[in-house]
């Protein structure tokens, strides 16, 4: 499944993906989504956050049910695995459980939310914010990509109607339980399948450093004000002041204007992510950092704990050899976390990545962990759904 994707948004020169939410490659994909859907026989929709669902069951008639997927768009030069595994796999174990001839007890969906990485519009994991309430509608409404454009103009030309974003309490209810499979995004999981105990708190900050403009050869030092320099102690300090609070700190976007290779700037706007795994931590390194600069916060995702019962139940059906799988924190973020933060039952799938490169076109899962995560998966469906051949 994921080769017959494996081309859409793909950069021929360095192998890397850029799939931005509602960007031509995030259609095709969503097209991609709702032809498997239809191939299986399951009912799709997309919500009015822009979500993409494809249910087994009614919910509105069954009850609430159990829903798996992740996410289809990406960082810009990010991997194939972040995001697309999720949902490949969500839809390989439910003709893994079929193939068995399993009938669930309860409705069970495929889900993709939109824009998860947040590479267009700055906020990461809008389409779950929105779900749950986290982000404000008119916020998102107004958030702008680097053309200019915001997100309500281009959901205006891609057909959907702006108006009704926001929470969505019909489109949760019929969520019982959330899990959601992923590859790992480091080194830190040895066999080929694991399970998440908790996230990161972590965040994203925008630094404006203001100066003058000015010729970048007539003007001497003595008469510069350069946000260049401030910026740039900014990326030391990041980078030092992170290892003495034991957290990650990384300037990884910056905008310079007028940005002319003769002249001295007049700003620099730099995006902070910070993430550890203490909250205080995080917050203290960016109220150091925050000198010089005008601070405003993006985007902010408290510590995650999943729930302790699921996901010791999920270790053990997702064990292999009669031993429960790992348990293993992450730095990463995912709508996982957005879900169980507002009191969705959740827990998480890793499917072991041998590099440990992700947000990177070298990002991997070998073909024989990525079975052994639908197998992991389809077990997992089928313990907390009950039901039988």
């Amino acid at each position: 499944m994921l080769a017959d994707i494996e081309q859409i948004g793909r950069n021929p020169r360095t192998g890397g993906y850029r799939r931005d939410a509602w960007s031509s490659a995030d259609m095709e994909l969503r097209e991609w989504f709702t032809h498997q859907a239809a191939k299986r026989g399951l009912t799709s929709h997309e919500d009015r956050n822009g979500n993409l669902w494809a249910w087994w069951g009614d919910p509105s008639r069954q009850g609430p049910g159990l829903v798996t997927g992740s996410h289809l768009d990406s960082v810009r030069e990010g991997g194939a695995f972040d995001g697309p595994l999720g949902v490949a796999s969500a839809f390989e174990a439910i003709d893994l459980l079929r193939g068995d001839g399993f009938e669930p007890d309860r409705p069970i969906a495929v889900a993709c939310f939109t824009d998860e990485e947040g590479a267009r519009f700055g906020v990461p994991c809008i389409g779950s914010r929105l779900l749950t309430g986290v982000l404000d509608p008119d916020r998102a409404r107004g958030l702008r990509d680097d053309q200019g454009h915001s997100l309500g103009e281009v959901l205006t030309a891609r057909g959907r109607e702006p108006g009704r974003l926001g929470r969505d309490d019909e489109t949760l209810s019929h969520v019982g339980v959330f899990v959601e499979l992923h590859v790992e995004q480091g080194r830190a999981l040895e066999a080929p399948v694991g399970v998440a105990s908790a996230i990161w708190p972590h965040g994203r900050w925008r630094f404006d450093f203001r100066g003058t403009a000015d010729h970048a050869g007539t003007t001497a030092f003595e008469n510069r004000d350069d946000p260049m320099l401030a910026y740039a102690h900014a990326v030391l300090a990041a980078r030092t002041q992170a290892e003495a609070h034991g957290v990650r700190a990384t300037f990884g976007k910056v905008r310079v204007e007028p940005n002319n290779a003769n002249a001295i700037p007049s700003l620099v706007t730099a995006w902070l992510d910070a993430r550890g795994p203490e909250t205080e931590a995080v917050r203290s390194l960016v109220a150091e950092l925050a000198a010089g600069a005008e601070v405003t916060e993006e985007s902010w995702t408290p510590e995650v704990t999943f729930d302790e019962v699921l996901r010791l139940r999920v270790a053990c059906v997702a064990g292999l050899d009669g031993h429960p799988a790992p348990i293993l924190p992450t730095a990463a973020g995912h709508d996982a976390g957005i879900l169980a933060s507002a009191g969705v039952p959740t827990a998480m799938l890793f499917v072991r990545n041998p590099t440990g490169v992700s947000h990177a076109p070298g990002e991997f899962a070998e073909p024989r962990d990525c079975v052994s995560g639908v197998i992991a998966l389809a077990a997992v469906l089928a313990d907390l759904t009950g039901g039988g051949a």
